[in-house]
């Protein structure tokens, strides 16, 4: 299905066509338990049957992509043992995929223990590799030996050629099963592997093709934090191929400084800090570029052995607890501070930053390497920011004053915005219970079985109100557009004084703000309503009053967002009708096969079509019948695949930067295809 109107394309996803519930069969279990019932997945059958495990998420796109980083990390890997400086990927018109490098080549002699190659082991054997011993490589992104086997797994083929000893070699193999043995095909002069791979569609569905966006900003990231690699992409898919190259010999400077490029920098030069403590299994590297901006949020992003680590991890806490200490320290050193200590939170304001560490034995929460566990890391990362940015900071006391004085300025306005905050909560309870007038409850007080629709205007909402079923279903009317909470960042207070936001944060009931910390922050635990449900009109300004709320969300409200509890409710665009009888459509082209199917053998046939506008044109019935019964509706549950992305997403399209977001209309016009104007 698709999905109607403008919606902000990082967050939504997960159409529910008329909200189809999903179905669990349960196949009839035998009582009998024995030898019998206990099942040996063999090989690389583990990995096709639970994918999940050790690529991620196949539905969605994840481990798709997850599969390129795998064999990429590969190539990576050759580059920090100083064999390999270029990478080529190519996307084939086929689907394939190819991932090329210049390195020493897999080693094509017999594997003594298994008696088959070395290179036939490392791609049919999980926990199979060179990286184990750090003999071979000092330090890797991978170094569970799973990854290009788990690859080989999900693939409907894959063709490994090896460039070694003068010789080319060429392996192929189906479903993770060698077809052919590792022959000889030809000689050559150079060095290299290339693994060509084509993705399993009865494994991955949903997204089944690789996005050159996402690779792209993936290798960039991956060619910044290796500097001197070059990556060049090649998309030989369609008409418009594209083609990508990077190369970059500032490293991780040059890539804060691309994070920072459309905001003012608060000092000219990127911090740089660099340190190495030694372990048990060998040396354990820091690398971290700091810059702070006037933006008013942070921007952290971590990685191991350039693995990147979407969810943080210890070098993250090691990070945040030096910056904390740092500024507090010199800020009552040079008496800039009075009262209380800044928070980290006001430290980290604006702060766009990269940590990169290179460990030789590294510990992840999962084979997908989303978080670092290595506990030793943190005191590492601490000692080392601590350490070189107070150094830093007595170099430099211009720049270390202003920092220090943009800390001390968001430190008043979290103050103020607190205040705000704890005002509304107050005037909630005395004006009753807490739950704004405009508010029509529900029956039902478990919340897992209650909904809110929040409901563009008193027209919508009348109708709403009528049509709804009263024991689970709550109206909350909004009047207007609220408040662009984005282009309000400097001044949170004032988001907590517009009346349509505090009647929002009463009538939900669990708390306002991200930091987990501040007391009275989002809880979804404290949640009134599982399912926050946004219903406006199908038509641009309901599609902005849906992003303005989506905003909110987002910067005040994220767990609701990240936890699965926001939708958007999709009306339909025309009610489609002959004589008595009448359908309804969702988009134009859904209206057009109406109109033929009413038709039926006569093509004279007289067909009423109503465009609706705004909600307020349907009766109860019908707005109940379209958009609110659990039954019959469609709903759009918003998701977020990449936090940072979504930050950028939001700064653009929602902040002050109008020459950004025009460049950004302007390079992805081409893509609009539901423009209603």
């Amino acid at each position: 299905m698709a999905c109607h109107g403008p919606v902000i394309g990082a967050l939504a996803g997960c159409c529910l066509r008329r909200q189809t519930l999903l179905s669990i069969v349960v196949n009839a279990m035998s009582d009998e338990y024995d030898a019998g019932s206990i099942q040996v997945l063999e090989g690389l059958e583990a990995v096709r049957k639970r994918p999940g495990m050790y690529l991620g998420d196949p539905h969605d796109g994840s481990a798709l992509h997850h599969c390129i980083w795998e064999v990429v990390d590969n190539s990576v890997d050759e580059h920090l043992a100083n064999h390999n400086d270029v990478v080529e990927i190519t996307l084939h018109a086929n689907n394939s995929l190819s991932v090329r490098d210049y390195g020493r080549g897999i080693p094509v002699d017999l594997h003594e223990e298994f008696g088959i190659s070395a290179a036939e082991v490392i791609m049919t054997k999980l926990h199979a590799g060179g990286k184990f011993d750090n003999s071979s490589y000092k330090v890797s992104g991978g170094l569970h030996g799973v990854g290009v086997s788990a690859v080989n797994a999900v693939s409907e083929w894959m063709e490994v050629t090896i460039h070694r000893d003068g010789i080319v070699h060429r392996q192929r193999f189906e479903a993770g099963v060698r077809v052919t043995d590792l022959e000889q095909i030809g000689t050559c002069d150079d060095t290299g592997t290339t693994i060509t791979f084509k993705p399993d569609l009865s494994i991955f569905t949903n997204i089944t093709e690789f996005d050159f966006d996402t690779v792209d900003t993936r290798l960039k990231e991956t060619s910044f934090l290796n500097a001197g690699l070059k990556i060049l992409i090649a998309d030989e898919r369609g008409e418009d191929r594209h083609t990508s190259e990077h190369h970059y010999e500032g490293g991780l400077a040059e890539f804060v400084r691309q994070i920072n490029a459309r905001r003012e920098a608060m000092h000219d030069d990127v911090i740089v800090i660099q340190g190495e403590k030694e372990i048990e299994k060998g040396p354990v590297t820091v690398e971290l570029a700091l810059q702070w901006s006037d933006a008013f949020s942070e921007n952290i992003l971590c990685y191991t052995n350039i693995i990147r680590n979407k969810d943080g991890g210890t070098h993250m806490s090691g990070l945040r607890t030096a910056l904390t200490s740092c500024v507090n320290g010199y800020a009552r050193k040079n008496k800039l501070l009075k009262g209380d200590g800044l928070t980290g939170d006001d430290v980290r304001e604006g702060l766009a930053a990269i940590v990169s560490v290179k460990h030789p034995d590294p510990s992840f929460s999962s084979q997908t390497k989303d978080k670092l566990v290595s506990s030793e890391v943190m005191g590492i990362v601490q000692t080392v920011v601590y350490e070189k940015l107070n150094e830093f900071f007595e170099e430099n006391p211009t720049v270390a004053k202003s920092i220090v004085n943009k800390a001390l300025l968001a430190n008043k306005a979290r103050e103020a915005a607190r205040k705000a905050r704890d005002l509304t909560r107050r005037k909630g309870v005395l004006e009753g219970g807490g739950l704004p007038g405009k508010l029509a409850d529900c029956q039902s007080k478990d919340p897992k079985e209650c909904e809110i629709y929040l409901v563009e205007g008193d027209s919508a909402g009348g109708s709403a109100k009528t049509g709804r079923d009263r024991r689970t279903q709550a109206i909350l009317p909004l009047r207007g557009k609220i408040l662009n909470v984005e282009r309000q960042m400097h001044n949170i207070a004032k988001v907590f004084q517009n009346n349509e936001i505090q009647t929002m944060i009463r009538a939900f009931g669990a708390g306002v703000g991200n930091n987990a910390e501040d007391e009275g922050s989002f809880d979804t635990s404290k949640l009134r309503y599982h399912r926050l449900i946004i219903m406006t009109d199908a038509d641009v300004d309901g599609a902005h009053i849906r992003t303005l709320m989506l905003t909110f969300l987002w910067r005040f409200m994220r767990p609701a967002i990240t936890e699965g509890h926001v939708f958007i409710a999709q009306p339909p665009l025309y009610q489609v009708s002959k004589g008595k009888m009448s359908r309804y459509a969702f988009s134009d082209e859904e209206r057009d096969e109406m109109i033929e199917v009413l038709k039926g053998d006569n093509p004279n046939a007289k067909i009423g079509v109503q465009r609706y506008k705004g909600l307020g044109e349907m009766n109860p019935e019908q707005l109940w019948e379209t958009t609110m019964d659990p039954e019959t509706r469609t709903m759009l549950k918003v998701t977020v695949k990449e936090a940072e992305e979504t930050n950028r997403m939001f700064e653009t399209l929602m902040g002050e930067d109008v020459p950004e977001r025009r460049a950004f209309i302007e390079r992805h016009a081409k893509e609009v295809t539901n423009l209603d104007i």
